[in-house]
């Protein structure tokens, strides 16, 4: 009897991986040889500011060895991913390759120099809180498999709403304005989609350039003549006693307007809702397998008409945050793009309020990272510094391809027998 031997078969080229590390090692080599700072010179990160009840040391790190073991630890795990592949490693690798990638940057431009550690993460959160509340409207949608392109047309809606109702009757007015002109488009998109079944994406698109074409035309025609339209008053930050106080956390987290607790707190309910209640599990239900959940019971229509008004009123608030959480008017195209980002963030943290709400963070670093680099003078030319936010969303969305999974039903119009 002849013996048969079986040769193993070839493992399957992980062409995304592979492209992915090899992304990382040329940023590794980037940092090696062109984040180039004496040996001897030293980055300062001032913890405490004059007004602190508790004072605490500056943080000091060498800057030439911190940007040289950066170097290594980027091309150690673009490496990996170069000759192993991602697997569920992915996610925790772009995110970590990311924060080192943005924490070399600064430690380099800081070199000899001195920067506020708290302002910049104070920063960080205030300016990832329309990027969450973006990502949560897009679970919210996806959840139930509708795809909603058009948050980036909710956040400027709720922007021009918040300014101009803020103006005539006041911030919280001007808040509940905001959610409730997020909800009317929310409605408009799921009359479309689910209603008349138009395809998810063109009515997205077709809301967002509706929304933009309009507040341009009022922003230009209107408020440049009746400027008082366009003058509300922003919501300060106030600080929450004793919590307030503590060292870098308190600053951060504790010290901040009404959007980044609101933000917090729709994220911390959302996430209870929908993994902790029948009520999201039926939600998530009809995002994976409508025609089962019909069966079992559970409106399909009405289940996704409620989340896809929900995510609109969110995304309503997350464009207030624009106008009354920041400048207290509004501007032509203010969002700069915020909702894709938001989707974007959706994606990293597969459609997890706490996972988007990671990501949000990190874009959120990114941004706040260009503002101050442009602060310090850097030679890196201020139009490439404007462009941090938006490489970060295509290298994360270009390491993900393949690896997060949506929900099973998502875009897929649902007609009940």
């Amino acid at each position: 009897m002849n013996s048969q031997t079986t040769a193993a078969a070839p493992r399957a080229i992980d062409w995304r991986a592979s492209i992915t590390g090899g992304a990382l090692i040329l940023l590794a080599l980037v940092i090696a040889f062109l984040l180039d700072s004496p040996w001897d010179s030293v980055s300062t990160f001032k913890i405490s500011r004059p007004r602190d009840v508790w004072v605490v040391g500056h943080l000091t790190l060498p800057s030439q060895w911190f940007t040289t073991i950066a170097a290594v630890v980027l091309a150690f795990l673009g490496t990996r991913l170069f000759l192993k592949g991602g697997g569920r490693w992915t996610t925790l690798s772009l995110a970590v390759a990311l924060v080192i990638l943005a924490m070399a940057f600064l430690v380099w431009a800081t070199a000899g120099k001195s920067i506020s550690l708290t302002g910049m993460l104070q920063a960080t959160v205030v300016r990832a809180v329309p990027i969450a509340l973006a990502a949560l409207g897009g679970i919210l949608c996806e959840r139930v498999g509708v795809i909603n392109i058009a948050i980036e047309g909710m956040l400027l809606a709720g922007a021009f709403a918040g300014a101009l109702f803020g103006s005539l009757m006041g911030g919280w007015a001007g808040i509940i304005c905001a959610m409730l002109i997020g909800g009317v488009f929310g409605l408009l998109l799921a009359v479309l989609v689910i209603t008349y079944r138009v395809d998810q994406i063109i009515a997205g698109v077709v809301i967002n350039l509706f929304v933009l074409g309009l507040t341009s035309y009022v922003s230009s025609q209107v408020f440049a003549e009746f400027r008082w339209l366009n003058k509300a008053t922003p919501f300060r930050a106030f600080k929450i006693p004793v919590l307030g106080d503590i060292p870098l956390v308190g600053p951060v987290l504790f010290n901040q307007n009404l959007f980044v607790y609101g933000a917090l707190i729709l994220v911390t309910l959302s996430t209870y809702y929908l993994f902790h209640t029948r009520f999201g599990l039926r939600a998530r239900a009809v995002g994976e397998h409508p025609r089962a959940a019909d069966t079992l019971g559970i409106d399909v229509i009405k289940t996704r008409y409620a989340h896809v008004i929900a995510a609109g009123m969110v995304a309503g608030f997350g464009g207030a945050w624009f106008t009354l959480g920041s400048v207290g008017r509004f501007d032509e195209n203010m969002t700069f793009g915020r909702g894709f980002i938001g989707l974007a963030a959706m994606i990293f943290g597969r459609w997890h309020p706490l996972g988007a709400l990671a990501a949000a963070l990190i874009f959120g670093f990114a941004d706040s990272l260009q503002q101050k680099l442009s602060i310090l003078n850097t030679p890196i030319p201020s139009e490439f510094l404007s462009m941090a936010p938006y490489i970060a969303t295509i290298v994360v969305v270009a390491g993900l391809v393949g690896q997060a999974r949506p929900p099973a039903a998502i875009g897929k119009p649902y007609v009940k027998d």
